[in-house]
């Protein structure tokens, strides 16, 4: 794989995980589908952006705290593993374990993404 190409896919990959999105729209392609294992699957670029500009929203109402534990760059596939803190008036609200899968197509489009979210149990 050509080293531009997996630096800028490794760049929307980390950006995605760590919640900027504004970043990624123009990275993404129409068929797009993310799914959160378990959870929900969006599907178009539509539905991906109106879930991440909802998010966008819930990250404004509390603090974030991101930490990438790995990034993994192989052909046309980034994965990011890390954390997610969430916080309000310095109390923890949920600490997620996630990994991300993105796959690219040829033109540097994020074709799917499969994230894995868990809770940290107390």
């Amino acid at each position: 794989m050509d080293e531009n190409n997996s630096h800028l896919q490794k760049e929307i990959a980390t950006s995605f995980s760590n919640g900027d999105f504004d970043f990624v729209f123009p990275y993404l392609s129409h068929n797009i589908i993310w799914t959160v294992i378990g959870t929900n699957k969006f599907i178009g670029k539509s539905e991906v952006v109106a879930n991440c500009k909802q998010t966008t929203e819930y990250f404004k109402s509390v603090q974030t705290k991101f930490k990438t534990e790995d990034i993994i760059v192989t052909n046309q596939k980034v994965i990011v593993r890390g954390t997610a803190e969430f916080l309000s008036n310095g109390k923890r609200l949920n600490y997620i374990l996630a990994c991300d899968v993105y796959e690219f197509n040829d033109n540097n489009e994020l074709e799917t993404i499969s994230s894995y979210c868990n809770p940290e149990k107390d």
